[in-house]
């Protein structure tokens, strides 16, 4: 077989910013291929030329031998080349098969949607695929794999020979990810091409023929990935060794910080989000839970820290302390020591326009020690800065002038940390995956630091949807299922398990799905 795709001398310019230099790739037919790297390492850059999104400043596009220039996904797509995004782009409302149909009906204005002819499509390429979907059912009631069983539809439906995959299992349980990577394959042995971007090395490892790292915006290497290892890749990547698996020294728990007790959330519409949720966090431990996505992982930090809607009714108990949490807003929370990383930073934490020192000042300008008189006092602030940015290894030229969007996700990632890690008297450090989207350089520094506030003594809640990152860093683990913690893992069984980490994994996604 040849190159699906080849990409010759491809060099993409942002002003004077190179997001990829002189880039020349060969992706053969019939394969999956791996992109991995640093945030910031040119790989989304790279499949949007590729997709058609951007356009490339020099350089040329071959698709199946054949020079192409790609002005829209359109174009792409009608070319055979197609991608399913980190966040998938279906309408909740629609059925499956509204939404695999929608932008491509072949009907005219006023005749009827052939409906009928899609969903027998749909239940050919699911038996013959591993793609079992209801046709008819709501977007809007499916679970995480489902909706990316219908993005991976949707490319069958437009013929996409060339399937791009934008970090496919970021959200996904073990279950749905073995399911997912099956399908893949099958796709795969019927010659369709697959380039996968994910920065998890064992998904690399497991599932991909050919793999190829990307550093500042060039290729490293490519190479067979039965022929690397994770340590190698993961030194490629970063340009340094990395250390793969944090130290997780054993706890030494203390008194209860947080008490948590048959705590209830239910919507302005009658929605019920959180039953009879109860659980503690001791000072001096990491309280996990795991659990797939729209478990009530959102509402439970809305109730903790003060964000939850108009409307809402909260029962039971949150104390901090022995003082309840329930009601008050995120200042008073926050005065009575709570910090927060949030899910989503660019909504709730950083302001993209404002510089990298503003960022690590939000919420915290209020303290004496960055006050003279009645102004800020600089020099505090500055020694502040660097020493955030020395400690937290953020990757910056000029914190006072430079603004937060010309930083890597990982580095946007650390400095929420750094400024929530090192507020004065914290009694609970709460932790929303505190690594989505990070490559794995900015995770080490980031599990360090979250093993490092533990040691010293801080309560430690932490909510992700990464099973790796909950079992390496947690003391205790509950598994969180429809709204309520379904079991909990003993410091000792999480202790116990620890170095076998697919069968605890396995055992966990059986409490959360």
């Amino acid at each position: 077989m040849g190159a699906a795709v080849r990409l010759c001398g491809i060099s993409k310019r942002f002003g004077t910013f190179a997001a990829n230099s002189n880039i020349s790739l060969s992706v053969e037919e019939g394969s999956i291929h791996a992109l991995v790297g640093e945030n910031g390492a040119g790989k989304s850059t790279l499949t949007k030329i590729i997709y058609g999104m951007i356009q490339p400043s020099e350089g040329e596009v071959y698709i199946q031998g054949k020079p192409v220039h790609f002005s829209s996904p359109r174009e792409a797509i009608d070319a055979g080349v197609g991608m399913v995004h980190q966040h998938f782009m279906l309408i909740p409302t629609l059925t499956v098969a509204e939404n695999i149909m929608l932008g491509d009906e072949h009907a005219r204005l006023f005749q009827q949607l052939p409906l009928r002819r899609l969903k027998k499509l749909i239940q050919k390429h699911a038996l013959e695929f591993g793609l079992a979907v209801d046709p008819d059912a709501l977007v809007e009631n499916l679970s995480v794999g489902e909706e990316q069983r219908v993005e991976i539809l949707k490319l069958l439906f437009r013929k996409a020979s060339i399937m791009i995959f934008d970090e496919p299992t970021a959200v996904l349980t073990p279950s749905e990810t073995e399911h997912l990577f099956a399908t893949l394959r099958t796709l795969r042995d019927k010659g369709n091409t697959i380039i996968l971007i994910t920065h998890k090395l064992d998904e690399v490892l497991s599932v991909a023929d050919t793999v190829s790292v990307m550093r500042k915006g060039e290729i490293i290497g490519t190479m067979p990935a039965k022929s690397v290892t994770k340590p190698e890749l993961a030194r490629m990547m970063v340009g340094r060794n990395v250390l793969l698996k944090v130290t997780n020294p054993p706890p030494k728990p203390g008194k209860t910080v947080l008490d948590v007790k048959n705590l209830g959330y239910r919507t302005r519409q009658g929605v019920e989000k959180l039953h009879n949720l109860s659980f503690t966090v001791r000072a001096g431990e990491i309280y996990g839970i795991a659990g797939v996505e729209g478990n009530g992982q959102s509402e439970l930090l809305q109730a903790l820290y003060g964000l939850t809607p108009a409307g809402t009714l909260l029962t039971g108990e949150a104390m901090l302390k022995g003082r309840s949490v329930l009601g008050k807003n995120p200042a008073e929370i926050t005065l009575m020591g709570v910090s927060l990383t949030p899910e989503n930073r660019l909504r709730h934490a950083v302001i993209l326009d404002y510089t990298v020192s503003a960022n690590l000042l939000f919420g915290r300008h209020r303290e004496p020690a960055f006050h003279r008189g009645a102004g800020f006092d600089n020099d505090a602030l500055n020694r502040y800065c660097e020493q955030m940015i020395a400690d937290y290894d953020i990757k910056c030229t000029s914190p006072t002038s430079q603004l937060l969007s010309s930083l890597s996700g990982g580095n946007q990632q650390k400095i929420v940390l750094a400024r929530e890690l090192n507020r004065p008297d914290i009694s609970l450090l709460i932790l929303a995956q505190p690594t989505r989207g990070v490559d794995i350089g900015a995770i080490e520094t980031i599990h360090n630091k979250i093993i490092e506030a533990r040691t010293k003594g801080m309560a430690i809640l932490l909510i992700s949807s990464e099973l790796e990152e909950i079992t390496a860093l947690s003391t205790r683990i509950g598994t969180l299922y429809k709204g309520s913690i379904v079991h909990e893992f003993s410091q000792d069984e999480v202790s116990l398990n620890r170095n076998s980490e697919d069968e605890f994994h396995k055992e966990i996604g059986l409490h959360i799905t």
